[in-house]
């Protein structure tokens, strides 16, 4: 499209055509990119999704000006200036640019395929706790939490399967490790991936407001991940982890009731056909049987719900400091509480994380992570070779421009994503299901 400006620009000026043959021209340019676009969505990877939805949009604004420019210059026989079709020049390129940003930043991702025999179904609902007002607001309203079912589809009747919920990662969202529900649902077990208001990247509430992360909890953790005093880290995570606990808490409980009494009460808002949905889902949940996950501070949430409740039998934390075990600090190390741990737990973490730790260790320097693994009954740990932060997420899928600004390494994310859903489905198969065994190598590599 570019190139079609620049020669749009040397012709015009060889030509030298008046305002009224210009206007006319650039109308023709026009439509040969709006024609141009239209056969490009035959090749793959180019659609109208949202990451070309900002250059349809300009291309018919484009089209629009240039009719109206036809008819306003119909009547001017006077050169075109050199200067304006320059700035012409300029400006269109510049906006095919920006409005093809998203085609560059994301990727036409559409999820990994599944193995499990069964399809997947999606709901979605928000839970309302009228026990807790929402701290980040000031106007005395309820804290709402989004949850989303992924649950088996033509289940028999009379089946009933494990719950597994997920609490996502600072900044996070709820679909950020998708592709591990959607294995999940399909090999037999009800999913349910929740929101963190305020600690979400964007969610939305009951009056369909979109409520973003919270400033300052951003500039908390970036604090935290820097050079801020372990004084400083035991106080905010401390309030990061209140918070999502008692999110998870809530949501577990009003998960249990509602399966077993077949209702949701009056903390569930949805409309109707997502009630039906998620009551649907509900029906297939067997509450005796329950695994807890979560990547980041949603891992940390993950397993201090594993410690504080004993209707959890299976843990699994992907590649998060276990925050909650924090109790304060002292003379610049952490304190740690010395509690045993009798949920099954594994945990995966990434290469330098690994590495790093392993030196930490060595220094004999108090960290949470060592003490519940010490602590605990069952414990499983590896980590992918190669793998970041983010690479444990769907996001280097979504976006590999993103995933790398915040932390992912030189791996095969497909086909590591595909391997950390698999050894998710044989843990909980093992610890949720009582199916084989269960068994982790010290580490995996991130490529084929």
């Amino acid at each position: 499209m570019a190139a079609i400006e620049i020669g749009f620009l040397i012709f015009d000026q060889i030509k030298k055509s008046s305002k009224k043959t210009w206007s006319f021209r650039r109308l023709i340019v026009n439509l040969g990119q709006a024609v141009l676009f239209a056969l490009m969505l035959l090749l793959p990877g180019i659609d109208t999704s949202f990451r070309f939805t900002g250059l349809i949009i300009l291309l018919v604004i484009r089209l629009v000006f240039a009719g109206v420019s036809v008819l306003i210059n119909k009547n001017k026989t006077v050169a075109k200036k050199l200067s304006g079709k320059i700035a012409s020049l300029i400006l269109s390129i510049l906006l095919i640019a920006g409005a093809m940003l998203p085609s560059f930043i994301f990727t036409d991702y559409a999820g990994l395929p599944v193995h499990g025999p069964y399809g997947v179904k999606q709901s979605s609902a928000i839970l309302v706790d009228k026990n807790r007002i929402e701290e980040f607001e000031s106007d005395g309203s309820y804290r709402e939490v989004p949850v989303y079912f992924f649950y088996p589809e033509n289940a028999s009747e009379g089946d009933r399967f494990p719950l597994v919920v997920f609490s996502h990662g600072a900044f996070g969202y709820y679909e950020s490790n998708a592709s591990t529900y959607l294995e999940l649902a399909s090999q037999g077990y009800v999913v349910v991936s929740l929101d963190h208001p305020y600690h979400s990247f964007f969610t939305k509430d009951t009056n369909g407001k979109t409520i973003t992360v919270d400033p300052d909890f951003i500039n908390s953790v970036m604090n935290a991940n820097g050079d801020a005093a372990e004084e400083m880290i035991s106080e905010e995570s401390a309030k990061w982890m209140k918070l999502r606990v008692d999110d998870m808490n809530f949501v577990l409980d009003e998960l249990k009731k509602g399966a077993d009494e077949n209702d949701l009460d009056a903390y569930w808002f949805a409309n109707e056909s997502l009630k039906k949905d998620s009551l649907e889902a509900l029906g297939l949940i067997d509450t005796d049987k329950i695994g807890v996950m979560g990547h980041s501070m949603g891992g940390a949430t993950a397993v201090e719900i594993g410690l504080e409740r004993d209707d959890i039998d299976a843990v699994i934390d992907i590649d998060g400091t276990m925050l909650g075990s924090i109790k304060g600090a002292k003379d610049g190390k952490y304190i740690i509480e010395d509690v045993e741990y009798h949920v099954p737990l594994f945990e995966l973490k990434n290469e330098e994380s690994y590495y790093e730790l392993n030196e930490i260790e060595k220094m004999d320097y108090p960290y949470p992570n060592f003490v519940i693994r010490d602590n605990a009954d069952v414990y499983y740990g590896t980590y992918f070779e190669g793998s970041l932060h983010m690479d444990y997420t769907d996001l280097p899928l979504f976006s590999p421009f993103l995933a790398k600004i915040l932390g992912s390494g030189n791996v095969d994310n497909a086909y590591m994503m595909d391997r950390v859903n698999s050894l998710a489905v044989s843990f909980f198969d093992c610890y949720l299901k009582g199916e084989g065994q269960f068994s982790v190598n010290e580490s995996y590599p991130g490529v084929r």
